[in-house]
């Protein structure tokens, strides 16, 4: 692979803010939006686009490497040889069963170096556990929201609709629930209609869990879409995102509105994508955004 001078190591002693970003790239549009913002801001980047997830075409201006998912030391040695430093993942890799992959001789390694625990655990336990070898391998796991500080928001509700008092104990019985899967670090979200949980998140993602909770719904106020950060969610990968499409698939599903999880001092919270297009979106569809403060909501308060 022929790498262009942008992507060449940086000198010796240069900072990390001057290095190349290294983005290891899902589907979806976050990973662009997170290159995007990098190279406005000055700073070179690198893609290392996982096979059958991230889109090559989409990403012709911006140098970048194939990979296949279980081939670790091919990501390294392209991330190595383009002088990549702080390293972003970014985007939606369906998790494939171990017996699926083909991994590499470095792959392998990782697999016994993480453990069975982690292998075989909720997707929290394996990005820990990921993060900890990026590490030991020279590279600096960072977050999304690091590069991109709009992809966060303060609490409020953006937009013109609001949650009335039905819609705030759907959403506090969303953040009983959704805590709850978190601590079983198995999703990030649920779908609650007048009390009654429709859906929760699994492997399946935001989406088809939302769709799949428009055959349990019942007559009267649509219900409400939850999505918060894991109690133990590592901040360097895979925290909660929305954007302009979740909004499309709570309107087709008949919910009224979706509750997000607000920044706040030492916490991150729901990552929104293309906010304003996101806002638009709510707004023609006559949905609610609520971007709470947990802690406050379940003591009554509204956003």
């Amino acid at each position: 692979m022929s790498l262009p001078p942008s992507t060449r190591p940086p000198a010796p002693g240069a900072p990390s803010s001057a290095s190349t970003l290294g983005i290891v790239a899902g589907g979806g549009a976050m990973p662009l939006r997170v290159a995007d913002a990098a190279r406005r801001g000055g700073r070179p980047v690198f893609a290392a686009l996982i096979e059958g997830f991230a889109e090559p075409r989409d990403w012709a201006a911006i140098p970048h490497a194939v990979v296949r998912l279980g081939a670790v030391g091919h990501l390294f040695s392209v991330l190595r040889q383009a002088g990549v430093r702080d390293l972003v993942m970014a985007g939606r890799v369906k998790r494939p069963s171990i017996l699926s992959l083909r991994l590499d001789a470095e792959g392998a390694r990782l697999v016994a170096r993480v453990g069975r625990k982690a292998l075989f655990g909720g997707d929290d336990a394996l990005l820990t556990a990921v993060v900890t070898v990026l590490r030991e391998q020279g590279f600096t796991p960072i977050g999304a929201q690091h590069i991109f500080e709009q992809l966060l928001m303060e609490e409020g509700v953006p937009t013109r609709a609001r949650p009335d008092e039905e819609a705030m104990a759907d959403i506090r019985r969303g953040i009983a629930v959704c805590r709850q899967l978190g601590i079983a670090d198995t999703g990030q979200g649920c779908v609650v209609q007048q009390g009654l949980v429709l859906a929760v998140e699994a492997i399946e993602g935001t989406d088809a869990m939302v769709a799949r909770s428009a055959s349990q719904s019942r007559e009267g106020p649509g219900g409400v879409l939850v999505k918060l950060v894991k109690p133990t969610q590592s901040a360097l990968a895979d925290l909660p995102v929305i954007g302009p499409d979740t909004i499309r698939a709570v309107a087709e599903a008949g919910l009224r509105g979706i509750a997000v999880e607000a920044r706040r001092d030492g916490h991150y919270g729901t990552i929104v994508i293309d906010r304003d297009a996101t806002i638009a979106a709510a707004d023609a569809a006559g949905l609610f955004l609520a971007v709470i403060n947990i802690d406050k909501t379940m003591q009554g308060t509204d956003p």
